[in-house]
């Protein structure tokens, strides 16, 4: 299994003139209005747009329909991670300001990576008392103190936790789930700790949900196995930088974020045997496809562990992925720019002035579209 880091190739002079490269195409309007703010009662309830990648044609359908617009022998590729409880809300030791924090990782030491903000300056070797947000777990603390070790060129926060223990059941206890600012509500509410999570999650690491798979019950996908289709899993830990907007005027001058993925022999051996029958590859997802196609930079899926920074945008020649499952994205997106990868940016941007016409629900916890070839 391979293991190291993907990285984006550097901007060339055909990026000036790439008529693609500006960022000011990926942008759109969007009624306060349709952001979904809540989930709807039934996870599978959402409704579906599908978009011929290549006429552009539109249907209009619901997510529970899903089994019966793929075709037996095609594969699903579903991402198991799991969103950590990563929002922390403390107050400031020595002047009981308030503090409020995002886990990002461990450092090799086991020091907490943090993005942090606080009235006025934390200076190394201040602490911070953490206020538990979370759910019960099996070691319960009294109290958890977050002290400042030092701060990384990016903005980063080091910060060591005394005393000590399992990242995922100290985050369990003092964390919150860490939902999108468009929510309106910085404190998880019971819903969101069931929702804001797929439900084949597995493996934790993420600071943000895989949306297009909170879609998918159980049952859902178990229909989707009795026609024929094949499932298979990939692993990416969704980090911060996969919700910011593009920040440059331009594709090629934006800096992508890196992000951990894996996929494993079992799920290769599970595409390539579905590509035999002739079936289709459906990520579901931006982050199966980020992992797929980092999977087969060279040509061809193998198995792959490591960190990866690729940046799919126009033009790109997908070299695994067929097809796609994912929701509305945020205008100016890295994700807007990869589903008009796939899909043709002029495809896209009508598709979702069609999604605004007929009010569909966006981002998080909205409404879904399928992209087909």
């Amino acid at each position: 299994m391979s293991s190291e880091s993907i990285s984006p190739l550097p901007p060339t002079s055909a990026d000036k003139t790439n008529l693609f490269d500006d960022v000011s195409l990926y942008d759109y309007q969007l009624p306060e209005e349709l952001i979904a703010k809540e989930p709807l009662p039934q996870r599978d309830a959402s409704r579906l747009l599908v978009l011929d990648r290549h006429s552009g044609a539109i249907q209009h359908r619901g997510i529970r329909d899903l089994d019966v617009l793929l075709r037996p022998d095609d594969c699903l590729v579903l991402n198991d991670t799991r969103v950590l409880p990563a929002r922390l809300v403390g107050q400031r030791s020595k002047t009981g300001g308030k503090w409020e924090g995002l886990y990002l990782g461990q450092a090799e030491n086991g020091d907490w990576r943090l993005i942090g903000q606080t009235r006025g300056y934390l200076k190394p070797g201040e602490a911070v008392t953490l206020i538990p947000l979370g759910q019960p777990t099996d070691s319960q603390l009294e109290s958890l103190h977050l002290t400042l070790i030092d701060r990384e060129e990016d903005g980063v926060w080091l910060m060591r936790p005394e005393p000590s223990g399992e990242v995922v059941e100290l985050l369990q206890q003092f964390g919150t789930m860490p939902l999108p600012p468009y929510m309106h509500r910085k404190i998880a509410n019971d819903n969101d700790w069931q929702r804001y999570q797929t439900t084949y999650a597995s493996h934790p690491g993420s600071v943000a949900a895989p949306t297009a798979g909170l879609h998918l019950t159980e049952s859902l996908l178990a229909k989707i196995q009795a026609r024929g289709i094949a499932i298979a899993r990939v692993t990416l830990h969704v980090g911060l930088g996969t919700f910011r907007p593009i920040s440059t005027t331009t594709l090629g001058g934006h800096a992508m974020h890196s992000e951990w993925c894996e996929i494993g022999e079992a799920s290769v051996r599970t595409i390539q045997a579905a590509r035999k029958r002739g079936g289709r590859v459906v990520a579901v997802g931006t982050t199966s496809v980020r992992t797929l196609e980092t999977a087969s930079a060279d040509g061809e899926l193998k198995s792959w562990c490591g960190s990866t920074s690729i940046f799919i945008r126009p033009p790109y020649q997908f070299r695994c992925v067929d097809a796609l499952l994912t929701n509305f994205h945020l205008p100016r997106s890295t994700l807007f720019v990869l589903v008009s990868a796939m899909a043709g940016l002029d495809h896209i941007q009508a598709a979702y002035a069609e999604a605004i016409r007929e009010r569909y629900r966006f981002y998080s916890y909205g409404d879904a579209m399928l992209i087909l070839p």
